[in-house]
């Protein structure tokens, strides 16, 4: 079974990646927050007076912040999807340990079916929909995105929030586009290489190790999905909004390092955030 599903060996290490690191304290400690476990970053300007006040609830005040600023970011995305109905089937690809998911489900009432290569993952959501009653309407899949299984024509929405990084694009929105039914909507929101600026800096390419991912440029989310037949209908800048994020998480005890290249990365011009919403023709 794991053979059909992890087909590559980098496809092997990304899921040992996600398996092995179980106890990450950014991911954990955030979701503790309310119990909505996110796997992505945030957007929006944070509330100053987290780091001031007393000491011995600096700490606190700070996680609480930066999972309101994750929260927001998986609500955007959801903003993005269009009309969703209770009678709809929508899809996350990806899905981590499953909070916008559960954030999906709770605004639109729908079903959602979600894909990650990482088994760890995909009992850790489940867990999640079953503590909050909902197991019979989101459902955590041990399969690739980039063969879902899923019959065609039956996702009126489908969405990735940072994990395009980790396939070939051509592949994922070629899978996409046969399970979207017609006028159905694929929202990304991604970190991406300007194209203008130089696909790569040392700042990325940091980043590209830390993740063992692959970060690609701009250019192509926009060639891949004009090749399968999804046409952008809205594309949102959020490097800046993104910013806030990561200067409030190196002020945390979850900082693990890797703040300083996402910072250098947008503030040097060599790596976007944006969010593409393109509809199926």
């Amino acid at each position: 079974m794991t053979s059909t599903i992890l087909r590559t060996d980098f496809e092997k290490s990304v899921a040992n990646y996600w398996n092995t690191n179980q106890d990450d304290p950014v991911n954990l400690r955030l979701g503790e927050v309310d119990d909505l476990y996110h796997h992505h970053y945030g957007v929006g300007p944070y509330d100053p007076s987290v780091l001031d006040g007393p000491a011995e609830t600096r700490e606190k005040r700070i996680i609480a912040e930066l999972h309101r600023l994750e929260s927001a970011q998986a609500d955007l995305l959801l903003d993005h999807l269009g009309p969703i109905r209770p009678t709809d089937m929508i899809l996350d690809g990806g899905s981590g340990r499953g909070g916008t998911s559960i954030m999906a489900n709770q605004r639109f009432g729908c079903e959602v079916d979600g894909v990650s290569i990482s088994e760890y993952q995909v009992g850790f959501a489940n867990e999640q929909a079953a503590r909050r009653g909902v197991s019979d309407r989101v459902r955590f899949h041990f399969r690739n995105m980039l063969q879902t299984q899923l019959p065609s024509d039956t996702r009126q929405a489908i969405w990735t929030n940072e994990t395009t990084m980790y396939v070939d694009l051509h592949k994922l929105y070629g899978e996409f586009a046969r399970l979207l039914k017609f006028g159905g909507r694929y929202v990304c929101i991604t970190g991406c290489a300007n194209d203008v600026k130089g696909l790569r800096s040392k700042a990325v390419s940091k980043i590209n190790e830390h993740y063992t991912c692959d970060i690609h440029p701009r250019s192509d989310y926009f060639q891949a999905l004009a090749a399968n037949g999804l046409v952008p209908i809205n594309v949102v800048d959020l490097t800046e909004a993104t910013i806030p994020y990561w200067q409030l998480r190196a002020e945390s005890e979850v900082a693990t390092g890797i703040e300083e290249a996402f910072l250098t990365a947008y503030q040097e011009g060599s790596f976007h955030y944006l969010l593409i919403a393109a509809d199926r023709i």
